[in-house]
């Protein structure tokens, strides 16, 4: 029998009993910002999460499986515009994916994956070109001559060719199937999503399954495959977010996690890459050629920096998750953007928060000019308002794209 835990993104910390393998395995893993034994209690281990939401599920011999759950503080609707959006701004402004009448984030990415899936192979499945190279006896496509000579030295047959074979067994099929195979490995999917996931795998049964740890197969969005894009993008966040399979000591784990500080960066930074785009310029993200010395001994790394064509900076913005925070803003991110708007000249900066206990505000930083601004940004809404708060947040950095 399988045991769930439930926990809550910056939730209170909850004691569960867990395995001493399961326990040492889960404080391994990072996923939550506190899993330790419990001083008083022996079998006991508390558990707290942070910014890491999603599904794990873990087994080890001699135990029953265990599967936490973190619940995202934001609704999961919202949650998967966020992660949709840096990896296709256009398609998922214009689109809402169905969740039908899920509310956990499980069950709802499940059920979104197969109705995508399910769009993308209605007219069958896709197909295209992809080179082989083998050893045959009979003479197809073209003879690597190098192989050739390696290794038959000399002898007409059996001969080492390469061609182009036109198979449903591409890349764009098989993230498909690997990421309804990760869903099906999971407890907790309801029983129709489950047996529509099988449906789907069963369509793509002759598709080579993706190797578990290496790198997802390369595609590229084209005219041909414009019926997978959505659900292309779909599978690749849940692979993106899928965890380590096997671990040391026969602790194995399935699942999928996110953290919301990247899911928080990604988002701000694509949407103001998106509102500033019409006015030209350059946009870096995380730029790491910056050092705030003359001798470039201290290195700083700004989330989004806008240059004018030129190459002359014009506006710098870092984004701040910091959902857990109860008391309001560090005053350490002033300082880190203090040294930003130093090195690159300019005379305001902006930090972009989640909206939390602590208010927007701005503070003029004494006998320099520079304004820094505290802006708060409340997830809890839809899209298109969201969407609205970044362009006037972009309009607000072109009004001060101003140099000292």
């Amino acid at each position: 029998m399988t045991a769930d835990l439930s926990l809550v993104e910056y939730g209170p910390a909850r004691k569960y009993r867990l395995p001493d393998g399961i326990g040492r395995t889960l404080s391994a893993l990072k996923i939550l910002e506190e899993a330790a034994p419990d001083a008083h209690e022996p079998g006991m281990w508390r558990l707290r999460a942070g910014n890491k939401v999603g599904v794990v599920s873990l087994t080890a011999p001699g135990c029953d499986p265990v599967t936490i759950r973190i619940t995202p503080k934001v609704p999961v609707g919202r949650l998967l515009f966020l992660l949709g959006y840096s990896t296709d701004p256009h398609g998922w402004r214009e689109d809402t994916v169905d969740l039908g009448e899920h509310t956990e984030l499980l069950p709802a990415l499940a059920h979104a994956v197969e109705r995508r899936t399910g769009q993308a192979l209605s007219q069958g499945l896709l197909q295209g070109y992809r080179t082989t190279e083998e050893t045959a006896f009979v003479l197809r496509g073209r003879v690597r001559v190098a192989d050739q000579i390696k290794r038959r030295f000399g002898t007409p047959l059996p001969v080492e060719v390469a061609y182009d074979d036109f198979t449903t067994d591409i890349a764009e099929n098989r993230i498909l199937r690997g990421a309804v195979e990760c869903l099906l490995r999971l407890p907790r999917v309801p029983l129709k999503v489950r047996k529509r996931l099988m449906r789907r795998r069963a369509q793509l049964a002759d598709v080579t399954p993706l190797v578990r740890g290496q790198a997802l197969p390369p595609w590229q969005p084209t005219r041909l495959n414009l019926r997978y894009h959505r659900s292309l993008h779909l599978a690749e966040l849940v692979l993106s977010g899928a965890s380590v399979e096997h671990l040391p000591g026969g602790v194995g784990t399935n699942g999928f996690i996110f953290d919301m500080n990247r899911v928080y960066e990604d988002f701000v930074c694509g949407a103001l890459r998106e509102a500033l785009r019409p006015h030209g310029g350059r946009i870096s993200l995380q730029a790491r050629d910056i050092h705030l010395d003359e001798r470039d001994a201290v290195q700083l790394k700004p989330d989004f920096v806008w240059y004018h064509d030129s190459g002359v900076p014009l506006a710098v913005a870092d984004a701040k998750y910091k959902n857990g925070m109860r008391h309001g803003y560090p005053n350490e991110d002033l300082y880190q953007m203090l040294a930003y708007c130093t090195a690159f000249g300019l005379t305001e900066g902006h930090l972009v928060y989640a909206r939390g206990s602590a208010t927007p505000t701005s503070h003029r930083v004494r006998h320099s000019g520079i304004l820094l601004h505290q802006h708060a940004l409340e997830l809890d809404q839809e899209p298109a308002s969201l969407l609205n708060e970044m362009e006037k947040l972009a309009g607000r950095m072109l009004a001060g794209g101003k140099r000292r």
